[in-house]
């Protein structure tokens, strides 16, 4: 059986699903069969995704805000059952030396990439171990497994989410329920242009010099895709991957593992 036909029927979170990655791994499940919940901030966006399955349930929320993520959960779960699926995707970042990053950046980049991957997962929790069975995926980033100069607030958020991706593994591995991260490079998406942006505005540097930059960080010479974000989760999502748990599954042409 196909990792796409084992989850067939299975019901998804995924925050962030609003674009790049987390539209990605939305759209992937949802062709898999997978009934998928996208939440994010953005309203509008998240209904123009709804629109391209009728397998994806839009949800605005704020996966920083406890209530209203513990009010998602139960909204969704009373409309099509419990959640099989934990995908903690919302993530942001900005880019500044350590010595001039303002604590409220700071605290904003922790609240939404650490903070609010565990405000996801957390309602998920009691009901996957009951029923001794579910699939808890985070995309990290490469930045949860080395560091990166400018990037301090992200790169300190991001080693949390591998972090506790690790303690929840090892709380759960007896249950049946399987946590993981997916660490990707530089993917084409919106963050990948406005740090293309930030690089040209701090150096002069022509768009094209950036982006080169940047991808030279991928020993592949390239940018990673969203759909290549996407096949990893809906195979950690399978029971082809009943025995990968605790890992933290670098997608950077070589970068990091």
């Amino acid at each position: 059986m196909s990792a796409a036909r084992a989850i067939e029927g299975k019901h998804a979170l995924v925050t962030g699903g609003g674009s790049g990655v987390g539209k990605a791994i939305a759209l992937a499940l949802a062709e898999a069969g997978v009934a998928v919940t996208i939440c994010g901030r953005r309203g509008a966006a998240l209904a123009e995704v709804a629109k391209e399955s009728d397998r994806i349930f839009a949800v605005a929320a704020d996966v920083t805000n406890e209530s209203e993520m513990a009010a998602l959960h139960e909204k969704a779960e009373a409309a099509r059952g419990p959640f099989d699926i934990v995908v903690a995707n919302a993530g942001t970042a900005g880019s500044a030396p350590a010595h001039k990053t303002s604590l409220a950046d700071w605290q904003r980049t922790l609240d939404v990439n650490l903070t609010g991957a565990f405000l996801t997962v957390k309602p998920a929790l009691a009901g996957m171990l009951a029923r001794k069975a579910g699939r808890i995926v985070f995309v990290a980033s490469t930045a949860g497994l080395k560091g990166y100069a400018y990037v301090a607030p992200y790169v300190a958020a991001k080693h949390g989410v591998v972090g506790l991706m690790r303690a929840l593994a090892a709380e759960t591995a007896k249950s049946g329920v399987t946590v993981n991260a997916v660490c990707p490079g530089f993917v084409e998406t919106y963050m990948l242009e406005e740090s293309v942006q930030r690089i040209v505005e701090k150096t002069g540097r022509s768009a094209a010099e950036a982006r080169q930059s940047l991808s030279a960080t991928n020993p592949q010479g390239r940018f990673i895709q969203p759909d290549e974000v996407a096949d990893a989760v809906l195979w950690l999502c399978s029971d082809a991957a009943r025995s990968i748990t605790g890992q933290a599954i670098s997608i950077s042409g070589g970068e990091t593992w």
